[in-house]
C-alpha cells in the first residue's frame, strides 16, 4: 500500500483487510524526505527529521487507528526514509522517467513514488526491511472523482455547482495523460505494478453518475458526531468521509488534504 496517511490509501487500507486473508500482513510503505532547508541532521529536541514530516505524522495516527478498528491484522509501516545526498543522487533517473512532464510539482510526486516502490526502509521497531509485494495499491483518482482539491472548492465558490462539475469532468478526462503514465513509469522501474482501485471502470461509472453535491459536501455543512460530541467537517471527498465514519474511522475522517510528498525538489 503507498500510504501517506490521508483519507484515500488509508480507506483502501481498511478495505484491504477485509479482503486479505487475516493471517498475511499488509505492508504500508510511506515516504519521508530530509529536507535541509527545514531541519539538520537533527530537529532542536533531538527528533528525526524524517518524524517531523507531515506524511509521517499522519501515517503513525492513521495507523493507530487502523490497529484499533482491525486489532487482528499485522499491519507493517516501511518508513523509508530517504536522505539529502540519495535523492539527488537519483534526481536525474526520476526526471528521465517522468518525461515528458517536467514541472517541479511532477518531480516531487514522483519522487515519493518512486521512493516508495523500491519498498526498502525500517520497521517500527527499527530493523531494516524491504517488502516482497510486487503489487502496490494506491489511492490515486478519489481527489479527482470526489472533489478534493482545494481549486474544486474554488470552482464551487465562484461558479456554483456548475463550476464545480466542470472542474472535475477536466481532471477525470486529463487523469491518465496528467498522472497515470507518470505514475506507472516511475512505479515499474523497480519491477512493481500499480493499482488503482478509485479508478475501477464500475467506482469510476458510479461515481460519476452520483450527485455531485451529495458525494463532494461543498453544497451544505456536514456533521461528525463522535463520543456525543458534534463538529464540522472538510467537505472535500465528503462521501468518503461518512464511509471513514461507518469504518469506525472518525480520525481519518477529520483529516484534510495535503500535498502528496515534502521532497526537496526546490533546493
Amino acid at each position: 500500500m503507498l500510504f501517506s496517511g490521508g483519507i484515500d490509501c488509508t480507506l483502501l487500507a481498511r478495505l484491504a483487510h477485509d479482503i486479505v486473508n487475516e493471517s498475511d500482513p499488509i505492508d504500508l510503505l510511506n515516504v519521508a524526505f530530509e529536507n535541509p532547508r527545514l531541519h539538520g541532521p537533527k530537529t532542536v529536541d533531538g527528533t528525526s527529521p524524517y518524524e517531523q514530516c507531515p506524511d509521517r505524522k499522519t501515517s503513525i495516527s492513521t495507523l493507530s487507528e487502523l490497529k484499533q478498528t482491525c486489532p487482528t491484522r499485522q499491519w507493517r509501516l516501511i518508513k523509508i526514509n530517504v536522505p539529502y545526498h540519495e535523492f539527488k543522487a537519483h534526481r536525474d533517473q526520476i526526471v528521465s522517467l517522468i518525461r515528458p512532464h517536467d514541472t517541479e510539482m511532477d518531480l516531487s510526486i514522483a519522487a515519493a513514488l518512486y521512493f516508495a516502490a523500491r519498498g526498502s526502509g525500517i520497521l517500527e521497531d527499527g530493523n531494516a526491511y524491504t517488502t516482497s509485494a510486487r503489487v502496490l495499491l494506491s489511492g490515486l483518482g478519489a481527489d479527482e472523482l470526489f472533489g478534493g482539491y482545494s481549486r474544486h472548492a474554488t470552482a464551487y465558490s465562484r461558479n456554483g455547482l456548475t463550476g464545480l462539475e466542470d472542474e472535475l469532468a477536466l481532471d477525470i478526462t486529463r487523469l491518465g495523460k496528467r498522472n497515470l503514465g507518470r505514475d506507472d513509469r516511475v512505479i515499474a522501474h523497480w519491477a512493481k505494478e500499480a493499482r488503482y482501485p478509485f479508478l475501477d471502470e464500475h467506482v469510476v461509472k458510479w461515481a460519476l453518475s452520483a450527485p455531485t453535491g451529495e458525494k463532494c459536501g461543498f453544497t451544505q455543512p456536514h456533521l461528525l458526531s463522535v463520543h456525543g460530541q458534534t463538529e464540522t467537517i472538510d467537505p472535500a471527498k465528503m462521501i468518503l468521509r461518512h464511509l471513514a465514519i461507518k469504518l469506525n474511522m472518525p480520525c481519518v475522517a477529520r483529516e484534510k488534504k495535503r500535498a502528496v510528498c515534502q521532497s526537496p525538489v526546490y533546493l
